[in-house]
């Protein structure tokens, strides 16, 4: 049986005029600025105006450590959000947007996939409105504007071996991790080490996505470290004025963009991806104003739950005064299979044994998501080649730990395959099951907290963190910092910082190789393992493969 691909379902889509779709959600014509006839952003004055009404229910979706298999994790958000409107419920989702990074990469696009996805999906997965490049003028805009005082007389005496700004862009580039900056002579600056991030890494997308309004986003601007002097006291981004400036820059990107799914249901895409390296959730001024407008929202955090979930309750929840109402997990028997052993080429085969086996990751984010008070119910994303045994056997261990969990058929069938969750979903929600509440309070000490988080979600038995790294972490302490969460950067294919070590490891060690402090966005970022915050292309990067046909269409873009 031939399926047809993503691109080729999202170009079949019919869509609706993006004001119909802000008119479900109460939005009036006047406060949605279009881009084009399907996509807007939504007014700030109209965002301000719902403040006071009561929030819908929130759904987070996450997911078990992604194996090349696929889990579908953004496929089942959509899925969900639309098996919720079917079954008689006023529900919107709230999804990341896409870097364009990963669509030239391997991982491919945000846009879910199927029978579930959120369109136009070329736009979402390229330019889309426009947010990151804002983001990326906005965060170079600062870092020339560094160098460019330091040229003018360096008023502010920071000291050029401790620039601790870093330029971005959004595009997988590991020639730019380290670079030399200034060289040519005089006129050209004081040479100097530098480096790229990309763009969905940046402080200032992190800003962006925890920010408020547009006075909370220009203060959190104005609170980036950018350099030390030589006494080691903070030079900050409103020392050498720029936080004006890249507000400015940043103030339609500011509004979050309203899009719609295949069944034409309101979709809010709004803000960074990438919880390996950043905090990976959707922005809180989309998901609030959605909470207000919607009886259930449905948003999801990015990678594992280890990652993204995590960051979701201990970061964003923490600073927008938010909290889930229910979890849904999703996994795959394909994946299931592949942390038991097999190989990619044979998961085709059923394998009951492996199936059994690998449950073992799955387990391990059920109890994870639990221990923050949530319920937690699991989707099964469906491929063909699952058999009823295989299935079967993922239902039971689930069972076994006192979780449900659900087969979907959402990809294949859009809201009709999905209503089974969406139903549980609807019950665990109204019951008012959860009792949420943060991994570590705020007046835990910072290595505290990241042992905390290493020992409790990734079962590690230490930290390895040199002196340097815990006298920097104490130095911070010390200046005031101590209360903010840890945004912590590992690979996302493992528990542990090995991206091999598949399944539910113990007995690892968590070695960190950098922290960063992000006082602006409000936490302290730990870089563990080998992870990058530049990613770089695989040998064969899916940019081979994206070009216009003969017809003026884009292939190639999943």
């Amino acid at each position: 049986m031939a399926f047809k691909t993503d691109i080729e379902i999202a170009r079949e889509a019919n869509k609706k005029p993006i004001q119909e779709i802000g008119a479900k959600l109460g939005i009036p014509s006047d406060d949605l600025l279009p881009f084009g006839h399907d996509k807007a952003k939504v007014s700030a004055d109209f965002i301000k105006a719902q403040e006071g009404k009561k929030d819908g229910k929130l759904i987070l979706v996450t997911a078990i450590n992604p194996t090349p298999a696929g889990e579908g994790k953004t496929t089942t958000t959509v899925g969900l959000g639309d098996g919720l409107n079917a079954i008689g419920k006023n529900a919107a989702i709230c999804i990341r947007e896409a870097s364009l990074g990963p669509c030239f990469g391997m991982k491919g696009g945000a846009a879910g996939g199927g029978y579930a996805q959120v369109v136009p999906m070329e736009d979402m997965n390229l330019h889309f409105t426009g947010d990151f490049h804002a983001i990326t003028s906005a965060h170079n805009l600062l870092s020339a504007m560094i160098d460019n005082h330091v040229y003018w007389g360096n008023e502010q005496q920071i000291d050029i071996r401790r620039i601790a700004w870093r330029r971005v862009m959004d595009m997988n580039d590991r020639a730019l991790r380290q670079i030399t900056a200034s060289l040519g002579g005089v006129a050209n600056g004081f040479p100097r080490e530098a480096g790229f991030d990309i763009t969905v890494a940046s402080e200032v997308m992190a800003i962006l996505c925890l920010s408020n309004n547009l006075d909370d986003l220009q203060k959190r601007l104005g609170d980036i470290i950018v350099a030390y002097r030589r006494d080691r006291t903070p030079v900050y981004c409103r020392d050498i004025k720029a936080d004006g400036a890249m507000t400015v820059l940043l103030k339609d990107a500011m509004q979050p963009n309203l899009v719609q799914t295949l069944e034409n249901n309101p979709a809010f895409v709004h803000g960074g991806p990438f919880a390996n390296i950043a905090h990976g959730c959707n922005s809180v001024v989309a998901t609030k104003t959605a909470l207000k407008l919607a009886d259930y929202v449905v948003t999801e955090a990015g990678f594992g739950a280890d990652l993204g979930a995590e960051k979701f309750m201990n970061i964003k929840c923490r600073k927008a005064g938010i909290s889930p109402d229910a979890v849904v997990l999703v996994a795959t028997v394909r994946a299931m299979k592949m942390n038991g052993g097999v190989a990619k080429a044979d998961l085709g085969e059923e394998n009951v044994d492996a199936v059994k086996s690998g449950c073992a990751n799955l387990g391990r984010h059920i109890e994870n998501v639990k221990s923050f008070g949530v319920p937690v119910v699991v989707a099964i994303n469906h491929f063909v080649t699952d058999t009823d045994a295989e299935v079967q056997a993922v239902k039971e261990y689930v069972a076994s730990l006192g979780t449900e969990a659900i087969l979907c058929k959402h990809w294949a069938h859009g809201s009709e395959g999905v209503k089974d969750l969406a139903h549980q979903v609807v019950k665990m929600a109204e019951s008012e099951m959860a009792a949420f509440h943060p991994l570590y309070p705020d007046d835990m000490p910072l290595f505290e907290k990241v042992e905390t988080i290493a020992k409790r979600i990734y079962r590690a038995d230490e930290v390895l963190a040199d002196k340097k790294i815990r006298d920097q972490l104490k130095a911070w302490e010390a200046d005031g910092f101590g209360n903010l969460p840890v945004c912590m950067a590992k690979t996302q294919y493992s528990f542990s910082t090995d991206p091999d070590l598949r399944g539910a490891p113990t007995g690892h060690s968590l070695p960190v190789r950098e922290v960063r402090l992000s006082a602006g966005a409000g936490f302290i970022v730990v870089i563990c393992g080998e992870i990058m915050t530049m990613p770089g292309l695989p040998r064969v990067p899916s940019a081979e493969q994206i070009m216009l046909n003969d017809d003026g269409l884009i292939e190639g873009l999943f």
